[in-house]
C-alpha cells in the first residue's frame, strides 16, 4: 500500500465536484487502497480553508470530510526540510510527504520543487489506479 499526502486544493476540488478526479481519490480513502498521511499543521489549513464562506460548503460537509480522513489517515510527527519552496506554506505538505515517503497529489505542481512523488490528481489515478 502506497502512503499519500494530499494538498488543500485537492480537498476543495473533491467537494466542489462529485465528477473531478480529486473526488475519486477522496471517494477511495476507505477502501484502504492507500493511508493517507497529515499533520497537525495540515489538519489546521484543511479545517481553515475549506470553511471559508467563499467556498459555500456547509459545516457539517467540512467536519464529515475531516474526521474522514482522521478515521482513515495517519498522523505523522514531521521534521522540518530546508528546500527552497515558492509558498513557504506548502512546506507542511512537502515535508509530510517526505518523512512518509509519499506521493504529494497537488493541483499546484509550480508550488514544489519538480520531483518525482509530486503529481496532479490526474497522474496519481493513471499511475496507481
Amino acid at each position: 500500500m502506497i502512503n499519500i499526502v494530499i494538498d488543500t486544493n485537492i480537498l476543495v476540488s473533491a467537494l466542489w465536484s462529485e465528477n473531478s478526479n480529486p473526488y475519486k481519490i477522496m471517494h477511495m480513502l476507505p477502501s484502504n487502497r492507500f493511508t493517507l498521511c497529515f499533520n497537525d499543521k495540515i489538519l489546521i489549513e484543511y479545517k481553515t480553508v475549506l470553511s471559508r464562506p467563499a467556498f459555500g460548503f456547509n459545516a457539517s460537509q467540512v467536519d464529515s470530510l475531516l474526521l474522514k480522513i482522521v478515521k482513515f489517515g495517519k498522523n505523522v510527527e514531521v521534521t522540518p526540510s530546508s528546500v527552497k519552496l515558492p509558498d513557504e506554506d506548502d512546506r507542511k505538505f512537502y515535508d509530510t510527504a517526505k518523512e512518509c515517503n509519499a506521493v504529494l497529489v497537488t493541483g499546484n505542481i509550480k508550488h514544489f520543487p519538480v520531483e518525482k512523488f509530486i503529481m496532479t490528481p490526474k497522474d496519481f489515478l493513471l499511475k496507481y489506479y
